[in-house]
């Protein structure tokens, strides 16, 4: 097995462990990690010149959007959860729009307004429910 395959095998298997051993916290954490990274790797391949990549990438970012949008509990959540609804579908129109367009500005605004929303989650103690 070359070096190569030999990583890309150890970054799936922890990869796999990671999500297998993560809190409900840290799988929204990392799912919004996720969707910010293939943000930046559409425009990276937008500005080289590989539309295709950047296709794969802004799909793969609506998918995970779309994941986090059907995660929401409106039960719990309220208002709250109706507001991210509306947000995360606004977020996959620009992304799809951007992908469309191949517009940098519009993967740019998709990116902050995750960004914003990751800030967000991430100021949340995980432990604050089970005080």
């Amino acid at each position: 097995m070359n070096g190569a395959l030999a990583l890309k095998e150890y970054q799936q298997t922890s990869a796999h462990s990671g999500v297998m051993d993560a809190s409900p916290h840290k799988l929204i954490q990392m799912l919004l990690d996720g969707a910010l990274t293939r943000i930046l790797s559409a425009k990276a391949s937008l500005k080289q010149k590989n539309i295709a990549k950047k296709g794969e990438q802004i799909g793969s970012a609506i998918s995970i959007v779309e994941g986090l949008r059907s995660s929401l509990d409106f039960n719990q959540g309220g208002e709250i959860s109706k507001n991210l609804d509306a947000l995360y579908e606004y977020i996959n129109h620009v992304l799809l729009k951007a992908n469309i367009k191949n517009d940098v500005a519009l993967l740019d605004e998709a990116g902050k307004l995750l960004s914003q929303i990751k800030m967000g989650w991430d100021a949340i103690d995980p432990n604050a429910a089970q005080r």
